[in-house]
């Protein structure tokens, strides 16, 4: 009840910006929360399946590595299938390289979505905490200039309490938001990282048999349109 009791009479003295830079914290939790599910997802999915995959990529069956991303809808997935679908019609490790590296072009801006909001929205909440600190002050000084000398020392302190609660909400709001998007973006090159990563050991694999009969371990040509099969 104290924390709450302080709440209130944080935002009664604060003035009118402390609503926008609480609204603005609000909308990058929302954006903290989603990505950091979404990533968290992702980046379990592509796990998952790769300690599946490598028994079958160490042993050159790419069938098998066909049979479980086709039915996968982790990022590597697709990776691999724009791979195997080249693969079908062409052994050169650059064609299945280039057709990878388009994957890449299709998953990477989904994994960055909407984490480069939150460094604007903190910029954004340092700004109107420090437009509300010189709102504030101003008041101060506009209400002393025709104040009782009694009266000055009180509306003095009322109003640069509304200018430090205002400083204060608004160097909360952009720290908080700044450290999130440092996370978030260090986890979503991680991710990406791992799926270049998957990318290098896929085409090492194929390089190493490409002396085999392409016949033994080369799958199928995949159905139309597979590789534009995106992620969940």
């Amino acid at each position: 009840m104290e924390l709450y009791h302080f709440l209130v009479a944080f935002f009664r003295d604060g003035g009118f910006f402390l609503y926008p830079i609480a609204a603005i914290f609000l909308v990058g939790v929302g954006i903290i929360v989603e990505r950091f599910v979404y990533l968290t997802v992702e980046t379990t999915k592509n796990r998952l399946l790769w300690s599946e995959l490598v028994p079958h990529l160490g042993a050159g069956n790419f069938k098998g590595v066909l049979a479980l991303t086709s039915k996968s809808t982790a990022a590597i997935a697709t990776v691999l299938n724009y791979g195997i679908a080249r693969l079908a019609n062409a052994r050169r490790r650059d064609d299945i390289e280039k057709a990878m590296e388009e994957s890449l072009l299709e998953i990477i801006p989904r994994l960055e979505k909407r984490t480069h909001y939150l460094s604007s929205l903190a910029n954004i909440a340092m700004l109107s905490g420090l437009l509300g600190t010189i709102i504030g002050l101003i008041g101060a000084f506009s209400s002393i200039a025709t104040a009782n000398p009694a009266e000055k020392a009180s509306l003095l302190a009322a109003s640069i309490s509304v200018a430090m609660n205002n400083t204060a909400s608004g160097l909360f709001v952009a720290i908080t938001l700044m450290l999130c998007h440092m996370y978030l973006e260090a986890k979503t090159t991680s991710a990406i990282d791992s799926l270049e990563i998957a990318a290098v050991k896929f085409l090492n694999s194929v390089v190493e048999r490409g002396k085999q009969d392409p016949e033994s371990n080369a799958p199928a040509p995949a159905p139309r349109g597979m590789p534009q099969r995106g992620l969940a």
